[in-house]
């Protein structure tokens, strides 16, 4: 009998050609395909390695030919496929090899997925010991059921065996002891039928993920021309690939003249890159199926990506219905809500007659598409924030104050979704993780020293805890101060001398260091840390994407007198990250709550605190009055945010990253945070941003402007 290697031959479509992270693309089929698990006479039972196997209600005083059945089964449940052939009758061991054998018992349960067998032996009739006259051939009936790709199957099979010439009993094997219907020349068939995955909309509908229209280019080798190596290297350099790279596609054993030979997909939107492929003799172009980002990188980090599944995680989810060529949210929203987006293919295993006609479905799985989710980003305003920090290496979050809902979220310099899925070359690869610009890396998640932003924050407490007295005059010092001679060479510095009036709303309209540094010595470190706590330090911020937990101190102590001082204006071991700035900030315009920020998306949605009464509603308001200077007031250090007919309150905030406070190579992050003051305005909005380094552009003022823009844009659209 001729011996086949491919008893198992599964169908399995995603839907998407997704590129991995290597610049590799696991390519699968458009359309529906059936695989046939061939399974001919030559093939033997039951499982694959490691499946359960469970054995009820044997009596000791069983012939043996049951015995031999139980002692079959008990070496599939170790996988053990070579001490099962052992049990095989004599005349079986003449038609197959050890190797045939276990070879098909592998290919065939392994392609349908096969796992957690039971098999159930029913008792003898008469349900006693007893001797039982041994016949030379006996037939076992019992039960199995298994987990395979469709579903659990179960059914009714029987097993005859043989007397061997030793007296005991060997399997006399064929098709139908794996399934009764399986007869001589059948083959088993695994179908899969793909669903789609969900569409990810806007809060106003527009797509940010859905399945969409790509360009899949190929060659035709009978319509190449002779001049093979000039063509396959031309294609290549347009395509970013090698033409080592389309040689082994050309080379493929399937391979014929009039064969579509697929090398990549492209933007169906890059017509250019198109006309300049359709000059290559040999090349088609096909439309096809594929996931697509139509804000590309102005939402990259945002949306994230979807990619092939990688064995590590097919075994991670082994028994949620997950298979070879399925794809999985990478990061982004399509990692957040994978349980909602994802497609559950449908399966049919079938057992296929020698004339190719379907004899029995043993059992179907119908497919079901995944569900569309709707976020609470605005696309507009997620482009406006992208499009003022798309140069820059920062991060921008832009948010609803009243409700928590986000609006906005950009990290940059970005990358573009879609070159995941269409497949990323090698030299694009190597751009991305250039570690100087570092696209890949997600801002917005990250935390970052936060600068003179957080003198809202100190004056909140301060003013909360009676410890601060925000009409008080804490008298000027000059622009460089240090508490007494035991902070040795250390001084805080600050630039603008406004006078001798220091009270706290000067302090924030000037950004005055040395004023929140004073403060927060007043303050006290415990009583810092018990407000920390309040707000939410050092602890998993609430919100469906991973955001990293901003932090005062890496031991969560202030340990001298100078960490406390730097502290006060936002400088010191403190890292916060952009989201938790625009929840703490919203206390002002809630009577004192922190609002819980969210991206999920809800008719008549209803905010959610976090943190309640974090501060009262009287500090609340005071401090609301004083960061509202900083942009009302025009000599205020935010006055550049200032839109005409909306009060905003804000603050500036410049963080100096050096190695000592000689330092002058150090860098400068930058940052601005603006929200509009009355809770009952039309369209609240609170925005921040941070860019990584402002020297020589203008310090915060740099940001301030860009920030003041993104929020502009939202105030004035329809």
């Amino acid at each position: 009998m001729e011996d086949r290697k491919d008893d198992v031959k599964n169908s399995r479509h995603s839907g998407h050609k997704s590129g991995g992270h290597t610049g590799r693309r696991r390519r699968t089929s458009g359309n529906r395909k059936k695989a046939v698990i061939v399974c001919s006479v030559l093939v033997a039972a039951v499982v694959c390695a490691g499946a359960g196997v469970v054995i009820w209600k044997v009596l000791s005083s069983r012939p043996a030919a049951a015995d031999t059945v139980r002692e079959y089964f008990e070496l599939l449940d170790k996988g053990d496929y070579s001490g099962m052939y052992a049990l095989l009758s004599s005349d079986v061991k003449k038609q197959y090899t050890e190797e045939m054998f276990v070879e098909k018992n592998q290919n065939i349960y392994e392609g349908i997925e096969a796992s957690d067998i039971k098999v159930t032996l029913p008792e003898d009739e008469d349900g006693a010991g007893g001797d039982v006259t041994r016949a030379d051939t006996e037939t076992v009936a019992y039960r199995t059921s298994m987990e395979t790709a469709a579903g659990t199957l179960e059914f009714d099979n029987q097993m005859t065996l043989v007397k061997e010439s030793g007296g005991e009993y060997g399997v006399q094997w064929d098709p139908t002891v794996i399934f009764p219907s399986l007869e001589e020349g059948y083959t088993v068939s695994v179908e899969t039928v793909p669903a789609e995955r969900g569409a990810i909309y806007d809060r106003n509908g527009t797509v940010l993920a859905d399945q969409g229209t790509v360009s899949d280019v190929g060659f035709v080798p009978g319509k190449m021309s002779e001049d093979l190596s000039a063509d396959i290297q031309k294609a290549a350099e347009i395509l970013g690939l090698t033409a080592e790279d389309i040689n082994t596609e050309l080379s493929a054993s399937w391979v014929r003249d009039d064969s579509f030979v697929p090398l990549k997909q492209i933007a169906k939107e890059d017509t250019e890159k198109e006309e300049q492929l359709l000059q290559i003799p040999g090349i088609l172009i096909n439309d096809a199926e594929e996931r697509v980002y139509p804000l590309g990188a102005a939402a990259g980090h945002l949306t994230g990506y979807v990619q092939a599944i990688t064995a590590e995680e097919l075994e991670e989810k082994q028994g949620e219905g997950y298979h070879t060529n399925s794809v999985i949210g990478k990061s982004g929203l399509e990692a957040a809500f994978e349980d909602e987006l994802r497609a559950r293919d449908g399966v049919d295993i079938s057992i296929i007659d020698d004339m190719g006609n379907t004899s029995e479905t043993l059992i179907s799985r119908e497919p079901q598409d995944g569900q569309d989710i709707r976020v609470t980003i605005d696309a507009s305003l997620q482009q406006a924030a992208y499009g003022q920090f798309k140069d820059e290496k920062g991060a921008a979050a832009a948010m609803d104050p009243v409700t928590g809902e986000i609006l906005a979220l950009v990290s940059t310099p970005a990358y573009d979704p879609n070159e995941f899925v269409l497949g990323i070359s090698d030299a694009r690869w190597e751009e991305l993780n250039d570690p100087a610009a570092a696209p890949l890396q997600n801002r917005f998640q990250g935390t970052w020293v936060p600068g003179s932003t957080f003198k809202g924050i100190t004056a909140a407490v301060g003013v909360d805890s009676g410890k601060l007295d925000p009409s008080a005059n804490m008298g000027y010092v000059g622009l460089s101060w240090q508490k007494d001679e035991s902070w040795g060479d250390y001084h805080v510095t600050t630039l603008t001398d406004y006078g001798e009036n220091v009270t706290m709303e000067n302090a924030l309209v000037y950004s005055d260091n040395i004023y929140f540094a004073r403060a927060a010595l007043d303050i006290g470190a415990e009583t810092f840390k018990e407000y920390f706590k309040k707000m939410g330090f050092d602890e998993d911020i609430p919100f469906e994407l991973s955001l990293q937990q901003s932090a005062y101190d890496d031991d969560g102590n202030i340990d001298s007198e100078i960490q406390l001082a730097d502290t006060g204006y936002g400088q010191g071991q403190l890292l916060v990250n952009p989201v938790h700035m625009l929840s703490m900030y919203s206390m002002f315009v809630n009577g004192g709550d922190m609002i819980r920020p969210t991206l999920s998306w809800e008719e008549g949605y209803t905010a959610k605190i976090w943190k309640e009464q974090v501060i009262s509603a009287e500090t609340a308001d005071t401090v609301k009055n004083a960061l509202i200077q900083v942009i009302e007031n025009p000599a205020g250090t935010g006055a550049a945010a200032k839109i005409d007919g909306i009060t905003m309150l804000g603050k500036t905030g410049t963080a100096e990253i050096k190695d000592s406070q000689d330092d002058t190579d150090g860098v400068e992050r930058g940052w601005f945070i603006c929200e509009t003051a009355d809770p009952a305005a039309a369209k609240p909005v609170a925005v921040v941003g941070m860019i990584e380094d402002v020297k020589g552009k203008g310090g915060s003022n740099y940001v301030t402007e860009k920030v003041g823009n993104i929020a502009a844009a939202y105030e004035s659209a329809e």
